[in-house]
């Protein structure tokens, strides 16, 4: 069982920066792969970016170059570097873990979101 609370959201100008971080609980945290998903007003929830237990990184092509997923074993701590913010980022920002990235999308443990808003 894994536990995840996420942190680090609010209200900035595009162009700004923000850093989201996930905290998890439960055992072999490095074991798993973590990821970001975001969902919009209205919208399905979206792949972001992953990390798997090897450090290997995957973004979608619409953050790919602006955002940065890294992760802490020591810590169990996941975080998302995000830089460039557009409007279009405004969204919950939910963090996911599975046991392999192969399954990221269907992952079976999700933390709460926390919200992310950019204005114009």
């Amino acid at each position: 069982q894994v536990q995840l609370v996420e942190s680090g959201g609010g209200l900035v100008q595009a162009g700004g920066s923000l850093r989201l971080s996930c905290a998890a609980s439960g055992r072999s945290f490095a074991a798993y792969a973590m990821g970001w998903f975001r969902q919009a007003p209205g919208k399905e929830r979206d792949f972001v970016a992953a990390i798997s237990s090897g450090r290997t990184t995957y973004y979608s092509n619409s953050v790919k170059g602006r955002f940065t997923i890294s992760r802490d074993n020591v810590k169990n701590m996941v975080y998302l570097q995000m830089n460039s913010l557009e409007p279009d980022d405004t969204a919950i920002y939910y963090c996911a873990a599975a046991t392999s990235i192969a399954t990221i999308t269907t992952a079976p443990y999700w933390g709460q979101g926390t919200q992310v808003t950019v204005s114009s």
